[in-house]
């Protein structure tokens, strides 16, 4: 109870139950609001505090399954603190401009990503020395235009198993395709969104830099205790596999090759001896 009391101060001081003004509000948010103060709706931290864990655990099953999770957050506020949280458990991220068809079209942007990374390699090791300088230079300023774009995303090899988005309205087409995929949906939404476009929503301030950064961190350090338990679990299974390699009964080929010979030795019939003509034996009759 303490922690979560210490918590519920946290989110207080970092202000994320102010919410937007009553006329920008959706009404689709009332269960989440506590009260209005000066034409500002104040959302319930109780409920906050629920959502959040919930959202923790259920995003830490899915790390502990392997399985990965792609950050997005494009706002100007967002950007720093999703790019450093994911990078911190290894997980894909969207920081700059959300492509369209990233997950809808996502093998053309694997061949975009491809095409980077080779151009990378190329400039890396002295491929590109014999063309001009001119074209190095435009070469160089795509590879950083895409890494840009599509840094993020590098080593992410299939559609992730889950997006965490902030500001779901200003996501809205990260979220779009997510749900035509079937994937799994978690989001910080503010009191002028729609909590039910996501499968996990945590009514948040989703303007506020202390306010993203409070959530998006807690977030990730379920992630990565989930990352950290599957790790456990890998390395508990390599043991076993090892215990019992050293438990089993071991035989020498020695050994074996000597107990089937004698085997063989038995159970072989013993061998009639014929004699040779001329050698005690009776010379064949011939004809006349």
């Amino acid at each position: 109870m303490e922690n979560n009391s210490s918590l519920h101060q946290q989110l207080l001081e970092a202000g994320v139950h102010f919410g937007h003004l009553r006329k920008k509000w959706n009404p689709k948010m009332l269960p989440y609001i506590y009260a209005e103060k000066k034409g500002i709706h104040i959302i319930d931290l109780n409920k906050t505090l629920d959502c959040l864990q919930e959202t923790a655990a259920a995003l830490k099953n899915i790390a502990k399954s392997g399985k990965k999770i792609m950050f997005v957050g494009t706002k100007k506020q967002a950007k720093e603190i999703v790019t450093e949280c994911a990078q911190r458990v290894n997980m894909p991220y969207v920081t700059e401009r959300w492509l369209g068809g990233m997950l809808t079209n996502f093998n053309t942007v694997r061949k975009s990503v491809k095409k980077m990374q080779s151009i990378e390699k190329m400039l890396s090791d002295g491929s590109f020395d014999n063309i001009t300088k001119k074209e190095r230079l435009q070469l160089s300023r795509d590879r950083d235009k895409m890494e840009k774009v599509l840094g993020g995303i590098a080593q992410l090899g299939r559609v992730p198993a889950a997006l965490f988005i902030i500001d779901i309205g200003h996501e809205h087409i990260a979220l779009a395709e997510a749900k035509r995929l079937g994937v799994m949906t978690f989001g910080m939404v503010d009191t002028n969104c729609d909590p039910n476009k996501v499968e996990f929503p945590v009514p948040a301030n989703d303007d506020a830099t202390k306010s993203i950064a409070i959530i998006t961190n807690y977030i990730t350090a379920a992630i990565a205790e989930g990352l950290a338990e599957r790790q456990a679990e890998k390395s508990e299974e390599g043991d076993e596999a090892d215990d019992s390699a050293e438990n089993s009964p071991k035989f020498s080929l020695e050994e074996d090759s000597e107990s089937d010979a004698s085997k063989r030795a038995k159970a072989a019939p013993p061998k009639r001896r014929v004699p040779a003509a001329g050698a005690g034996g009776r010379k064949p009759a011939q004809k006349k």
